[in-house]
């Protein structure tokens, strides 16, 4: 019996996702637990696996964009043909034209044929998804390439090919290659300079080292390097990471009122408690906290006291929160990721440690799973590091309040009239004034920073 294929829905938040990658060929057999397909979402990359065994027939091509829970393949018995595709759903930016109701049909190789015209006016015409999408953004009209695919399908090569040929830049006046540069078709020149890429330090996999397309992607899916930094002229698209990021950001402004508090906190005796943790957990396999793992101990505590912070908003109320999670912001290539550690309050700070430094090195590394980003309850972020003192951080769309940590820094305190060199650094408390008052945000800033006053009591 044919067992449908579903796009999951992989953490709470998530409504679409793109195939970046189908993982086995067409007509493979599958078991269950084997990696079926990449997919890409706006918070990462994973692996997704076949629930269930069986021959693999995909109905949309790779590249598509579906809504969670859509048909994107079956797995079939022996002999068994997959059933009607016309309620298969249609991937954003793969139809086949326009009123098209169902998902171009997929051949052995995986890829998409048009199906022929039906008053004849046109003669059949095969082409890949891929093929027609440079073609819509070129606007070539497909009749006129020349496919050289299996079977004479037009593959986005030839769409390429036949660009390289016309001169101008997608509408624009003509421009050559540059000097010294490889050939390549205006719509890859035109796609290079929107994602930066350096057309001269491409590998061209054409004819006479032609860059092509592909040649673009597999820049853009290498490792991100240093040298690749924004230039000015660069137009960086509001997608992917970046898009969620904005989306959400001006969503949070929009739908609270929000307002930020400024807090000096000593950290004389956090400094120190360290430098002795150092020293005594020399030879342990206990990890040294760092000063935003005490931050972090210490907010899940405040939250504890002051469960008004630790809440949500929705249609009937603020919702006061049972479990305390904690989120903390990681910058990473083109934005940043909020891995959550759950149940924080119950953690000692060496535990506390250990998964903050795990969870943020998954995320530099693009190996930190969507559930790992899910749930917080309250975000710590800090730009201590980058030298900043004070700033308003914007909430988490969900949560009511998020905690800024500025940079360690000296300062002064009198006592009988002699100035005394302290540790200090700075707290910035944005808060949803529709769900907290100034004061309750005033007293869980004064519990945090007598929390870090004595800071064995963050230990266990």
């Amino acid at each position: 019996m044919a067992v449908e294929v579903l796009l999951p829905k992989i953490g709470l938040t998530m409504q679409e996702g793109t195939i970046d990658e189908w993982l086995v060929p067409v007509g493979a057999a599958v078991a269950e637990g084997d990696a079926l397909l990449r997919l890409a979402t706006d918070k990462v990359d994973v692996d997704v696996e076949a629930e269930a065994g069986g021959l693999f027939h995909p109905v949309v091509p790779a590249g598509s964009t579906v809504p969670t829970g859509a048909l994107i393949g079956w797995l079939l018995a022996e002999g068994e043909q997959p059933p009607d595709p016309a309620g298969a759903p249609m991937p954003a930016g793969s139809g086949t034209g326009a009123g098209s109701d169902s998902p171009p049909a997929l051949d052995g190789a995986g890829a998409a044929a048009t199906a022929p015209c039906v008053n004849g006016t046109a003669d059949r015409l095969l082409s890949s998804p891929n093929a027609r999408r440079v073609a819509a953004a070129a606007d070539v009209d497909l009749t006129t390439v020349r496919g050289t695919g299996p079977g004479g399908r037009i593959v986005s090569e030839d769409v390429e090919d036949f660009l390289l040929a016309v001169p101008g830049d997608l509408g624009d006046p003509a421009t050559p290659v540059p000097a010294g540069g490889l050939p390549s078709s205006p719509l890859v020149r035109k796609l290079a300079k929107e994602r930066g890429i350096d057309l001269s330090e491409v590998n061209g996999t054409g004819p006479g080292g032609r860059v092509r397309r592909s040649d673009l992607d597999a820049v853009a899916a290498a490792p991100v390097r240093r040298d690749t930094a924004p230039r000015p002229g660069d137009v960086l698209p509001l997608t992917g990471m970046r898009g969620t990021i904005a989306r959400r950001m001006h969503t949070s402004l929009q739908e609270m009122a929000q307002l930020t508090h400024g807090y000096e906190v000593r950290m004389d005796a956090v400094v120190s408690l360290r430098e002795r943790l150092k020293e005594e957990w020399a030879d342990s396999d206990l990890p040294v906290p760092g000063l935003n793992d005490f931050l972090l101990k210490a907010a899940a505590l405040a939250l504890r006291e002051h469960p008004l912070l630790n809440a949500t908003v929705r249609e009937d109320g603020v919702h006061l929160l049972d479990g305390i999670h904690l989120g903390f912001a990681v910058a990473v290539p083109g934005g940043l990721m909020v891995p959550v550690i759950e149940d924080a309050v119950e953690l000692a700070l060496s535990e506390i440690a250990r998964r903050s430094r795990t969870l943020a090195q998954a995320a530099r590394e693009g190996r930190i799973s969507p559930a790992q980003l899910e749930g917080a309850t309250f975000t710590v972020t800090s730009l201590g590091g980058y030298g900043v003192d004070f700033f308003t951080p914007v909430i988490n769309p969900g949560n009511v309040a998020i905690l800024g940590v500025g940079r360690l820094r000296d300062g002064v305190e009198w006592v009988d009239d002699r100035p005394l060199r302290t540790r200090v650094l700075t707290l910035s408390l944005t808060f949803d004034h529709r769900a907290v008052d100034g004061a309750p945000a005033a007293e869980f800033l004064r519990t945090v920073a007598e929390l870090l006053r004595r800071p064995l009591r963050l230990l266990v």
